[in-house]
């Protein structure tokens, strides 16, 4: 068995069984789930801002950590397992409101919404999440199965 880490803008995806794919410490940055149980595959995303025209350089660097071009990047990641849109299962988590206490840049909301926006491009939509509010989050995904756990500190673990 191995664990994929999934570092800030960073994704992985696999079609091995035994392999778990986790993310640590979401607090403003969105982890975009993607599980294809037909396939036997799964992947996720570890988005840190909405845009990447505020640094197109280092989005050909880490597309990962841009939403308009990380969710490509994952989806093409899937491809590579044969796995298509019609495939895909979404689930999100993250977007919280951790270090900006007057709202002045929320960066989790506005990755929420632009993560949403180019999932709808692809005619993709998240049937689970947990976003927003003012915890972290780690995820952990399992290809088996595709089962997500997310883990916060102070609380229970929960499938997502």
């Amino acid at each position: 068995m191995s664990t994929l880490i999934v570092g800030v803008g960073d994704l992985a995806a696999s079609n091995s069984a035994e392999d778990i794919i986790k993310t640590f410490a979401l607090g403003s940055c969105v982890g975009v789930i993607v599980t294809a149980p037909a396939k036997g595959a799964a992947g996720l995303l570890h988005v840190a801002l909405p845009d990447s025209r505020i640094n197109p350089q280092l989005a050909l660097l880490e597309p990962g950590r841009f939403a308009d071009t990380g969710v490509p990047a994952l989806l093409q990641a899937m491809r590579r397992y044969g796995c298509e849109t019609r495939d895909l299962i979404v689930k999100l988590a993250g977007g919280s409101n951790i270090l900006d206490e007057q709202n002045r840049f929320e960066i989790g909301k506005r990755n929420i919404l632009a993560i949403k926006k180019v999932l709808w491009m692809y005619r993709l939509g998240a049937i689970a999440e947990d976003l927003g509010g003012n915890i972290s989050r780690t995820v952990t995904v399992r290809i088996h199965g595709g089962g997500v756990l997310l883990s916060t500190p102070g609380r229970e673990d929960k499938l997502l």
